[in-house]
């Protein structure tokens, strides 16, 4: 969370008061002259200070990462990256497993924190393909959802028959997502969202104990108090809908969804989305109740969808006057539609519309600029922040090695501090009264680039300004499974002395457990020794 103190300041600032009352008048914000990380900061406080949860809407997949990598750094409880295929929604075989098991890890978590309200607000980040008709209803999708905990009265007839409804593959042992077996009075199921496979232990009919296990070495881990399970794809939503409806396939075994020759069955069946529900979901349908939507670079994907849906139309217009051995596709309905129909869909949802170039008479402009810096030109680097100070500009200085930024500066008559927990705040409030730069540590891999934000009076460098370092991560979607409490670290089984490793600062020694109360909350810190300071956590 290393710009949760950026954010934190740029809330307190004049100017998003103004915008956030614009934003509830008009229901519109359009904000130009701004890249890509300020873009990230400025649309993070406009939701976190209405306490909303936030959807990024990018031109294509690869922005959305970059996107979804700096916003896991802007003090969101979770960030969520809902991947979308650039494939023809009528193509005759299924998209890649990674993407559809990603989808519905997305889609769970919007379905549960929907059925409770209290949930914290989360980031979404997707692109505009998401505002296409893709998915089932809600209220079908739930219905594919089960929710197994301690206690449940469980029969194991009944069981065996859900999981085979949602998709889960019987074997003999659990080894990969998708895959449930049973021993007796123990159910191993992996589920498609989970970086664990779980073990389900029976006393008689009641469920006893949950417990994630190493698919390896199959031994036993850590208890868990719930799971839920999802289909492994859509076809167990759809399939069931269209033979209610008494709707021909076709005759042969492919059309059925029995097995052929091969062993396989009829792939791309959310191109019958049309046929099974008269209406469709999006990704629109399925986020919480208070949502603020970031339409980033709006003209890019505009662009951008538009030559997708000319070139889908003439794909579904072909598919239909060619339907084959499957008579269904001659009747399919459209799941394509222009950007403007998207844009249209949000009509009803609070939006603020992000451009890098400045434009006139469109919105406020925010006037971003870089940092006017060579890298390896610390002289200059510092007179630059000594300049920024002297205006009464916050400072930060986000870098991998802070400590060694912080002495390069001072090496040329630039008083900086370096702060090991970027939620200090007491700590980061008294430094902003004397406009001394804060350093804090990011060793994340987002590519980070240096602004002056004259608007908000704040300045950012980063090792890009520094060192003329650059991100080396390629753009793209990688599927994060949802994190096994096996694999998570429990304060209270740590003891003096033990050596802990923190994702952004390493490898540290705990010393303690304190209680530590900043802005009249008190809440429980744990104190790690690193060479260079404390860090409390």
């Amino acid at each position: 969370m290393t710009f949760s103190s950026v954010t934190r300041a740029l809330s307190r600032s004049p100017l998003t008061q103004e915008l956030v009352s614009k934003l509830k008048k008009t229901g519109q914000l359009r904000l130009n002259g701004v890249p890509r990380l300020p873009k990230g900061l400025v649309a993070s406080t406009l939701a976190q200070h209405q306490n909303q949860s936030l959807l990024v809407i990018a031109a294509t997949l690869e922005e959305a990462s970059r996107w979804a990598i700096q916003l896991e750094a802007m003090n969101w409880q979770a960030v969520q990256f809902y991947p979308t295929s650039e494939a023809s929604p009528y193509d005759p075989f299924d998209q890649e497993t990674e993407m559809t098991w990603g989808q519905l890890q997305v889609l769970t978590e919007l379905v549960k924190r929907g059925a409770a309200p209290d949930s914290p607000p989360l980031a979404i980040v997707t692109t505009e393909r998401a505002l296409q008709p893709h998915l089932p209803p809600v209220d079908v999708f739930q219905q594919y959802s089960l929710t197994l905990a301690k206690g449940v009265e469980l029969d194991v007839g009944s069981l065996s028959r859900r999981l085979a409804e949602l998709g889960y593959e019987k074997s003999a042992t659990v080894e990969t997502e998708g895959q449930w077996a049973r021993r007796g009075d123990i159910i191993d199921v992996f589920p498609v969202a989970s970086e664990l496979p779980v073990r389900l232990e029976l006393f008689g009919d009641e469920l006893d104990r949950l417990r994630e296990f190493d698919p390896t070495s199959q031994r036993s881990l850590d208890t868990i108090a719930q799971l839920t399970l999802t289909a492994t794809d859509f076809r167990p939503m759809i399939a069931p809908v269209l033979a209610q409806k008494g709707i021909d396939l076709g005759a042969g075994p492919e059309a059925s969804g029995e097995d052929d020759d091969s062993g396989d069955l009829l792939d791309g069946y959310r191109r019958f989305l049309g046929l099974a529900f008269d209406q469709p979901a999006s990704l629109l349908d399925y986020l919480p109740a208070k949502t603020l939507i970031a339409l980033d670079e709006p003209e890019q994907c505009r662009a951008h969808g538009d030559r997708w849906a000319e070139h889908i139309d003439d794909h579904w217009q072909e598919v239909r006057d060619n339907p084959g051995e499957l008579p269904a596709l001659a009747h399919l309905p459209k799941l394509h539609h222009s950007f403007d129909q998207s844009l249209a869909a949000l009509a009803d949802l609070p939006q603020v519309h992000l451009s890098e170039l400045a434009e006139e008479n469109s919105g406020l402009n925010l006037s971003s600029r870089p940092v006017p810096a060579i890298p390896h030109q610390f002289g200059r680097l510092a007179q630059t922040i000594r300049q920024e100070c002297d205006r009464n500009f916050a400072v930060w200085l986000i870098s991998a090695q802070p400590s060694r930024s912080v002495s390069l500066l001072q090496e040329h008559d630039c008083p900086a501090q370096y702060l090991p927990n970027p939620r200090d705040y007491p700590a980061i409030d008294k430094l902003l009264t004397y406009h001394t730069p804060i350093a804090l540590k990011y060793s994340g891999l987002a590519e980070l680039e240096g602004f002056i934000l004259p608007t908000f009076r704040i300045v950012v460098v980063t090792d890009r300004e520094f060192f003329g370092q650059h991100s080396l991560a390629t753009p793209g979607y990688v599927r994060k499974r949802r994190r096994a409490a096996s694999k998570q670290v429990d304060p209270n089984a740590m003891q003096p002395g033990d050596f802990v490793v923190h994702r952004s600062h390493g490898i540290g020694r705990f010393l303690k457990l304190e209680s530590l109360t900043l802005n009249q909350e008190t809440r429980e810190y744990l104190v790690i020794q690193y060479a260079d300071g404390l860090l409390r956590v």
